[in-house]
């Protein structure tokens, strides 16, 4: 399923080996090992990435691999910086017609970026925070405009940053290890990665709804709401990853109907059982009408559901549901400047986002301290101030 007004007709998505496989030919190998041809853009990029992402070329297949399996494939500024370039080079190849993006090992495609790094670097007054935004959005932006098919494989935990490695592209396979959410208001951030450009886009409220509970959808979900294209077993990817590479030339037409041949029935969404709920509670600007009305729904789901977004930061929850209004009307580069300026807001001047991470990511107890700790004490004022402009510190993309 494509949604539409977002998908874009020039992209595409990726393919991988056998786990095992996959596992012997990323680490431990030279890249030339396993490739056809390869291309590095930077040697000081390089440098900086090591063997974080690889780049090869099979048949007219141009092929990203993140390479991070212990750390379920996060991303680092070095690795969004030699993608974004390796894109640019591919974009005008002419011995490069698609790009498949993989992640390494069995558990992940892409749980996100380094957020605990990120924490760190905003706690010690260093710039790196900021350089991992800026990089990693310029990628986003990259990916949204790549003139040819961008095919993503999401096999296992795909969340955050590898939302906005993926969702971008013209194709997104998953397989039935697929995990996706977007948890950032369980951290003190926002759905952000262009999240507020696709999640107002998804289906009725689905996209709010995602982004208020960090609801964690399987494959037959996620291709009932369009974030996934297509539907392909694991064991499968190897031989699809093969057609791809032995297609010959793989135009945007060529690589839909290999995917098509390959696809299977997710069979029912279980979201879609409670759609008609989702798009009745959850319709309307302000968090707190979405609360008002789940509190007067005395069904089990609408209860648990009411339950799940109290836990969230009160100012994630607020600033997030104005993103997702704004991002309604934005273009795809328009939406990650706007983001942005948001999370130069939360870094900066925030509580939430630190305190998110000690308490999810670094001590693990789960029982973060909110400042402000209710939806009523953020005020409208300190909502617009997320959307400010930086001035110098804008994102740009030339």
């Amino acid at each position: 399923m494509l949604v539409e007004g977002w998908s874009r007709a020039s992209h595409a998505l990726p393919v991988p080996l056998t786990q095992q496989e996959r596992n012997r030919k990323t680490r431990g190998m030279s890249v030339t090992d396993r490739t056809t041809t390869t291309n590095r853009m930077d040697p000081s990029v390089s440098d900086d990435v090591g063997e974080d992402v690889l780049f090869a070329r099979q048949g007219r297949l141009g092929i990203i691999t993140l390479n991070r399996p212990k750390a379920l494939n996060a991303l680092t500024t070095a690795m969004c910086i030699a993608i974004k370039r390796q894109l640019d080079v591919w974009g005008e190849a002419e011995d490069v017609d698609a790009v498949l993006i993989e992640g390494a090992g069995e558990r992940a495609f892409c749980a996100g970026g380094d957020v605990v790094r990120v924490a760190r670097s905003g706690q010690a007054g260093t710039d790196e925070w900021y350089q991992f935004f800026f990089h990693e959005y310029r990628m986003n932006s990259t990916i949204g405009h790549f003139p040819k098919p961008y095919i993503a494989f999401l096999d296992g935990i795909t969340m955050g940053g590898g939302f906005g490695v993926s969702v971008h592209g013209r194709f997104r396979v998953a397989t039935e290890r697929l995990l996706f959410a977007m948890p950032e208001t369980g951290l003190g951030l926002i759905p952000d990665v262009g999240g507020g450009y696709v999640l107002p886009r998804l289906p009725g409220e689905v996209g709010r709804y995602l982004a208020f509970t960090g609801y964690r959808a399987k494959a037959a979900d996620s291709h009932a709401m369009g974030v996934a294209t297509h539907v392909v077993p694991a064991t499968r990817l190897p031989e699809l990853r093969q057609a791809l590479i032995d297609a010959g030339s793989l135009d945007e037409e060529r690589v839909a109907d290999i995917l098509t041949r390959f696809h299977e029935d997710p069979g029912e969404a279980p979201l879609w059982s409670v759609r008609d709920r989702i798009d009745r509670h959850f319709v309307g600007p302000r968090v707190e009408t979405v609360l008002e009305s789940l509190a007067g729904d005395s069904d089990a789901w609408a209860q648990q559901t009411r339950e799940e977004m109290l836990k969230k930061s009160p100012t994630s929850m607020k600033v997030t549901a104005e993103q997702l209004r704004r991002g309604a009307g934005l273009d795809l580069d328009e939406d990650l400047k706007m983001e942005f300026r948001i999370v130069n807001r939360i870094i900066t001047r925030g509580h939430d986002f630190y305190e998110g991470v000690r308490a999810i990511l670094i001590d693990k107890d789960h029982k973060p301290h909110w400042r402000p700790a209710r939806l009523e004490d953020v005020s409208d004022e300190e909502v617009a101030a997320h959307f400010a402009s930086l001035g110098e510190r804008e994102l740009t993309f030339a």
